[in-house]
């Protein structure tokens, strides 16, 4: 099996393990980025760190972070319409996020999650097409884990759709510029808004 196909497995275990076999967000968050980590180990990547502080075109990273600051909003808007589980408070302070964790959460995933995983998706098994390319779809996928009984199956689904959107954007940002910094500016705001919309409806 082709390495850079069989990386992605890493990452989709160690969500799995620590969100169901943990049961802890800290822990699945840590793991995700360890066993990203490992792909890399694995993968033994050409492409320099510097290229994620790297723009060519400063208005896309105006675009990409205002395009992606909208998810939250979007979130906000459509929480009712995707039917989030109401019991999803209780959830998640199962899952360690409670008053005490809740920002410190927010303010690692936001500031460091993007950074890791714009080098490891659009970078490293990013593609130069412009059409929906597999490594958009595996990107998306492993947030079914994380989205499991939290919202129903077609909910997930309509997630899923939005993060192809997402994947597939971000990559052309890339392709386009030669840098990872306008699509990790645009991920961090996506993330905080989204997990700003989760804290006040549900947190």
């Amino acid at each position: 099996m082709d390495k850079k196909w069989f990386a992605p497995v890493l990452p989709y275990l160690a969500v799995w393990v620590g969100l169901f076999v943990f049961k802890n967000a800290w822990l699945t968050l840590a793991g995700f980025h360890l066993a990203i980590g490992l792909a890399l180990i694995l993968l033994r990547p050409t492409l320099k760190m510097g290229s994620l502080f790297t723009n060519q075109r400063p208005a896309y990273i105006f675009i990409s972070m205002l395009v992606c600051s909208m998810s939250g909003a979007g979130l906000y808007l459509l929480w009712d319409v995707l039917e989030v589980a109401p019991n999803l408070h209780g959830q998640l302070i199962s899952l360690g996020l409670n008053a005490q964790t809740w920002a410190g959460f927010i303010v690692y995933f936001t500031l460091v999650n993007p950074w890791v995983e714009e080098y490891f998706w659009r970078g490293v098994l990013g593609s130069d097409t412009t059409r929906v390319y597999i490594g958009d779809l595996t990107f998306a996928g492993y947030h079914a884990i994380v989205l499991w009984e939290k919202v129903p199956f077609g909910s997930i689904l309509i997630a899923l759709a939005a993060l192809v959107f997402a994947g597939w954007f971000w990559r052309q940002l890339y392709r386009r510029d030669g840098g990872l910094l306008a699509p990790v500016l645009g991920h961090m705001a996506a993330d905080l808004s989204i997990l700003l919309v989760v804290y006040t409806l549900a947190g």
